[in-house]
């Protein structure tokens, strides 16, 4: 559709901003701590002799000049052999410094799969995508009918309503959701950080409100913004030879989260507004934590103790309940 083609035109523009007007090589730490005060000292006296001797001519001035050259020239040599020693001396294989002073990437374990190992990036690439395939099936078990229906009543009304009805966005929603996102974070699948958000034109920021303007009025959610890139992250305390000790993490399309921060802000507000979250939901809500229910209940508990009642409680911890479980049935849940 043509949103796709926006979207992805949009993209390359500002990739190519990216390239022309970003350094190609970006300065690197210095390696080597400060040159030692008596070595700095003789560069100073040389140079120092130096503008003397370009006033002067003065022969024996010069022959000086040589030899506070020669002098800062082979201290520096073996300052700097004897830093690069120490240097090596202290690389070790077990503390990874070997890795990173190389720029090698430490040897990761192989993978156990079914009946063989995966040693090569390939064959950890196809373990890893066999298990993410194995975690995330489609929810084929039934909902509760009622809430099945209520869901189909909504969205068949939304679909109905007349599109001028919409509360469309605008420069300054936009402007105020890119302030608001957070800088440093991995880049998705289009190669964009965050922090080239923020340095848009307002031309740049006009355009990307008529995209998402568009989206709003076809409901049609652009194709790249559906792919992730996904990178695993091993779980604490979990043995790194099994796939499924490592968590997937998914990164998104810049634009695309940015995006989907407008429709967060609506959300959210719509649900405060309406009074349809329950008070007594903790997680996922700003200015809330999930460490913050355990006030209530150990309240509760201890009145029960002083009035010697019994309390029982009950938890729930649902194995990879994301992975398996629908959005409608974890709502009833």
């Amino acid at each position: 559709m043509a949103i796709d083609t926006c979207v992805e035109n949009f993209s390359v523009a500002v990739l190519k901003t990216l390239a022309a007007f970003t350094p190609k090589c970006r300065p690197h730490d210095d390696l080597w701590p400060p040159i030692p005060v008596g070595i700095q000292d003789d560069i100073r006296l040389k140079n120092r002799l130096q503008r003397e001797w370009q006033v002067t001519r003065d022969p024996a001035l010069k022959a000086e000049v040589n030899h506070v050259q020669r002098s800062v020239t082979r201290r520096l040599s073996e300052w700097r052999n004897d830093k690069w020693s120490a240097k090596l001396e202290s690389l070790n294989s077990e503390d990874h410094s070997l890795w990173r002073m190389t720029k090698v990437p430490s040897p990761s374990s192989p993978l156990v799969t079914l009946g063989d190992l995966a040693l090569s990036d390939s064959e950890k690439t196809e373990a890893f995508a066999d298990n993410l395939e194995t975690q995330f099936q489609p929810v084929t078990d039934p909902s509760v009918p009622a809430v099945t229906e209520m869901v189909d009543v909504a969205l068949r009304y939304y679909f109905m309503t007349r599109a001028g009805e919409y509360k469309l966005t605008n420069p300054e929603e936009v402007q105020e959701a890119i302030r608001g996102l957070t800088v440093g974070k991995a880049l998705g699948p289009n190669g964009i950080p965050k922090r080239a958000l923020k340095h848009l034109l307002q031309l740049a920021v006009s355009l990307l409100v008529q995209i998402f303007i568009a989206i709003l009025l076809t409901h049609h959610l652009p194709t790249v913004w559906k792919h992730a890139r996904v990178i695993s992250i091993l779980k604490p305390w979990k043995d790194p030879a099994l796939p499924s000790s490592y968590r997937p993490i998914s990164l998104l399309d810049t634009i695309g989260k940015l995006f989907e921060n407008i429709l967060l802000a609506r959300i959210l507000y719509e649900i405060s507004d309406r009074g349809l979250m329950r008070g007594k939901q903790f997680g996922f809500r700003p200015s809330h934590s999930t460490s913050l229910q355990l006030a209530p209940l150990v309240e509760r508990i201890s009145r029960n103790v002083g009035e010697k009642r019994l309390k029982g409680t009950v938890f729930l911890d649902r194995d990879k309940a994301f992975d398996t479980t629908g959005s409608l049935a974890s709502s009833t849940s």
